[in-house]
Parts: C-alpha cells; structure tokens; sequence
C-alpha cells in the first residue's frame, strides 16, 4: 500500500487545527447550543436503551469533546509527523512543542470571543488528550508492525 504524501497529511492537520480554532471562535450562546443539541441526542439514545442518563449534563458533553476532539488531533499529527519520517528526539520534540502550543492558542482565542472564556483546566485535558490520542496511535502501529515483523521470520 503506497503511502500518504506528507502534504496531505499537513493539509489534514491544518484543516482540523483550523475547525478547533473556529469552534473557539464561536459565541457561547451558539456553542451553548451546539452542545445543547448533542446533549439532546445523547440523552435520547441512553433513555432508549432504558438508562436514567440524569449524571450525563452539558458540562460532561462539552469536557467529552475537549477530549475526543484533541485525541483526534494527537493522532493526525502523530500520522504527519510519520510521513515526513521524523525519528527519534525531533520527532518526539515537535510532537510535544505542537501538544502545549495547540490548546493554548485554543485557549487564548477563546478570551477574544463573546461570552467565553480561557480555562487552564481545558489546557490541561486538551493536553491529555492529545496524548492519549498519539499514545494510542503509536501503540497501534506497534503492534500492527508487530505483527507483520512476525509473519516474516
């Protein structure tokens, strides 16, 4: 299978950098909203399969998404940072530097938007979850490598 150019790749990562930023750009009365409706969806689905769901507030939703989303990000520029074939202590520099400087920026724009506000805290689990995202990933492509490394001998 023939491998990603690292331009798609850094236009993926830029793209999705782009879509955080816009989202932290977003008023609170519209974000408010957004996840207003996802609390919704989720609440309709656990109450469909017979559970309370009185624990799961939109305070849980939007920290969830912090998470999930940032996971996603650690994992696109773990596959980016491959594709340029960056090893060792570059790699795991560059990676690093991009995990702090992603979620404060996140962060910072946020005090430029009506109604919001930077939390440190949001900081630290975009930060989390950028590293559970690139953890995960690497530990996939260990054990897929693994595997296949096995199958030769």
């Amino acid at each position: 299978m023939k491998k990603a150019h690292p331009f798609i790749w850094t236009s993926i990562v830029v793209l999705y950098i782009s879509f955080i930023f816009f989202n932290s750009l977003t008023p609170a009365v519209q974000s408010s909203k957004q996840s207003g409706t996802v609390l919704s969806m989720v609440l309709t689905m656990v109450r469909s399969i017979g559970l309370n769901g009185a624990w799961i507030t939109e305070h849980l939703i939007r920290k969830s998404a912090h998470f999930a989303e940032y996971s996603l990000l650690g994992m696109l520029l773990w596959k980016c940072f491959q594709s340029y074939k960056l090893q060792g202590k570059i790699w795991i520099l560059v990676q690093a530097w991009m995990t702090i400087l992603i979620p404060l920026t996140d962060e910072t724009l946020q005090l430029f938007t009506e109604g919001r506000s930077g939390q440190i805290s949001d900081v630290w689990l975009d930060v989390s979850g950028m590293i559970a995202g690139s953890l995960f990933i690497m530990g996939c492509w260990y054990l897929l490598h693994r595997k296949r490394d096995g199958q030769k001998r």
